[in-house]
């Protein structure tokens, strides 16, 4: 059975930074965060989905609940590394996440060959039935990225995380196999999330305003299946062009 389980809910917003905010923001965020017990980090994901790519069509058009599969690990795992398989939904803006940790070799068998747990607990129930209703989800999408975690020090529940060197391929889909694909973003782009279970901490809305720093509406998995479709439909352009 995977250990441990979590649940978390919480507000969560986006912004995309240059590399001159960023080093500006870091600065001003010095005295009122710390950088977490682990640093910079590698994130390495796999997105799952259906063959017709249901899950990110429907979550590009916004609607109200949206939900997604993943599962991921912190570095390049190994067979008997732990990993996490987690289960991401939101809904009227709150994020809820369910995840459960288990060795990487067991989360294959579940995810991959749909080898169900016998387990009767809230989270792994909610898995199988999200895995059986979805009935042909698979692999889709690597997503890796560097991550450097804060959190703050009057507030530890605040998060603000910065992910930089974002990565995608959509072959080749284990996270055994090492972190290397497409470029998600330019060279010195970050990716800033601001997590927070209640208010947005006021001290924290001014220096992004001062800083003309504004929430955009950004997913790694939608980011990068769009660019997936641009290229098919610029190919499929050119082939009725060529062959015309």
């Amino acid at each position: 059975m995977g250990q441990p389980q979590g649940t978390f809910r919480r507000y969560e917003k986006k912004y995309l930074l240059n590399g001159k905010n960023y080093k500006i923001l870091r600065q001003r965020l010095i005295d009122k965060c710390h950088v977490d017990q682990y640093g910079r980090i590698k994130i390495c994901n796999i997105y799952f989905d259906t063959p017709e790519h249901l899950l990110i069509r429907s979550s590009l058009e916004k609607p109200v609940y949206k939900e997604k599969l993943r599962l991921r690990s912190y570095g390049i795992p190994e067979e008997e590394d732990k990993v996490f398989v987690e289960l991401k939904k939101k809904y009227k803006g709150i994020v809820y996440k369910r995840r459960v940790g288990m060795e990487l070799s067991e989360a294959e068998r579940y995810l991959y060959y749909l080898e169900y747990m016998n387990d009767d607990s809230q989270i792994i129930n909610e898995l199988n039935w999200f895995l059986k209703f979805y009935k042909e989800i698979r692999p889709a999408m690597y997503i890796s990225y560097d991550r450097v975690a804060l959190y703050g020090a009057e507030n530890p529940e605040l998060r603000i995380t910065f992910d930089s060197n974002i990565l995608w391929r959509e072959e080749d889909l284990w996270l055994e196999h090492g972190s290397w694909g497409n470029s998600l973003l330019n060279e010195d782009e970050h990716l800033m999330e601001i997590k927070i279970p209640g208010a947005f901490p006021v001290w924290l809305s001014h220096i992004l305003d001062e800083l003309e720093i504004y929430p955009v509406s950004f997913s790694k998995y939608g980011r990068a299946y769009t660019k997936v479709e641009l290229l098919k439909q610029k190919e499929r352009e050119e082939g009725v062009i060529k062959y015309a």
